[in-house]
């Protein structure tokens, strides 16, 4: 029998509280981004944007935040908003994120589309925007080849996905639909059993054997490939241009109504890092790593750093058609209510920011403030 509307809400609202939050003593949420002198230096004679102190800027310590990473790195971000400080907090979970943005202890963050649509319709459309693109692709479906040696060997498999709800989760089992196999997405049973594992130990669940393969985001994905396993598919062939979104920005509404001067400013940093990523790719993947270095006390070997990058793309443009497109899958596999998405954008500050660079505008597919 088909679930009430009440309970699909009420499964939507068990998983986001099932999903865990990261602890920071200073605000409960994510994690201090380490600081450096190169990228938070204040040039001579800047003034504060907005007569803001700080921007609060949050990220994931993964290559699909790229422009996030760089942004830091190279201060890029710092540069655009003057006196006024960028601070940085690193997240590794979407909902911890959201949680940030709630609270004010993040303004403005990059995040997944999942949790960006989950947040939006949890709060009534009422916390959040997205107001720009950040990166496509990085996902891959990567298995043990003694295992698996085709797509239909899939079947019966214990599949690794982040999280439950999450992009990549929603991706893998709308794939699955696709294949005519049936699995509860709630309980992960099925046709192909579907292991909720955080992307952190996934690789030592795949060198153990306790799964058979993983749908993942890189750098996870690569480092399963270093661990003996096979790409079986690349996300980026099942979409259109093979471009799907995977970062996007997002804001509080409230920063976003209060502080547009700075908002505007961290746009331009994203669209100058975007710019200069594709202008300077090997310097920009160093400059992602050694940010992932300083944040989290390790960077990526050149064995997986090196095909991680290559299968990222960064763009500007968030690829909103491609956000309903993953709403839909979440709301055919039982995960997610018919998501009321209009206003979920407001591209009219980047559209501004790329004008003045000399670029097209975006689309927002119908799905923006009115």
């Amino acid at each position: 029998m088909p679930a009430t509307t009440s309970t699909l809400l009420r499964r939507g609202a068990a998983l986001m509280a099932a999903l865990p939050l990261l602890t920071l003593a200073a605000c409960g949420y994510g994690s201090k981004a380490a600081d450096d002198s190169a990228n938070t230096r204040i040039a001579a004679g800047a003034e504060k944007i907005d007569g803001l102190d700080s921007v609060k800027i949050g990220y994931f310590g993964n290559l699909t935040h790229a422009t996030a990473l760089v942004g830091n790195q190279k201060g890029f971000f710092q540069k655009e908003l003057g006196a006024t400080r960028a601070a940085y907090q690193v997240f590794n979970a979407g909902p911890s994120e959201i949680e940030a943005l709630n609270s004010g202890s993040v303004d403005i963050g990059w995040i997944g589309p999942s949790p960006a649509i989950n947040g939006y319709t949890k709060s009534g459309g009422k916390n959040l925007r997205i107001i720009g693109g950040s990166a496509s692709g990085g996902v891959k479906l990567v298995v043990d080849p003694k295992k698996i040696r085709s797509l239909k060997d899939v079947k019966g498999k214990r599949i690794a996905t982040p999280q439950l709800g999450n992009t990549q989760d929603v991706a893998f089992l709308n794939w699955a639909a696709g294949q005519g196999w049936k699995v509860d997405a709630e309980s992960g049973k099925g046709d192909v059993s579907v292991v909720r594992t955080d992307n952190k130990v996934t690789p030592d669940a795949f060198r153990s054997g306790s799964v058979d393969g993983a749908w993942v985001p890189e750098p996870t994905a690569s480092k399963l490939v270093a661990e003996g396993g096979k790409v079986l598919l690349d996300e980026s062939a099942l979409w259109p241009d093979k471009k799907f979104v995977i970062t996007n920005i997002v804001v509080s509404q409230k920063f976003l109504r209060q502080h547009p001067r700075a908002v505007e400013a961290v746009l331009r940093a994203s669209v100058e890092t975007n710019r200069w990523i594709d202008a300077h790719p090997e310097a920009a993947k160093a400059a992602a790593n050694k940010r992932l270095g300083i944040d989290s006390g390790k960077e990526l070997p050149a064995d997986v750093l090196d095909p991680a990058w290559k299968s990222i793309r960064v763009t500007d443009d968030p690829l909103a058609a491609t956000l309903r497109t993953e709403a839909r899958h979440a709301v055919e596999a039982g995960l997610l209510d018919h998501p009321k998405l209009t206003g979920i954008y407001d591209l009219t500050p980047l559209n501004k920011v790329l004008a003045a660079a000399g670029q097209p505008p975006v689309s927002d597919a119908g799905l923006g403030v009115k």
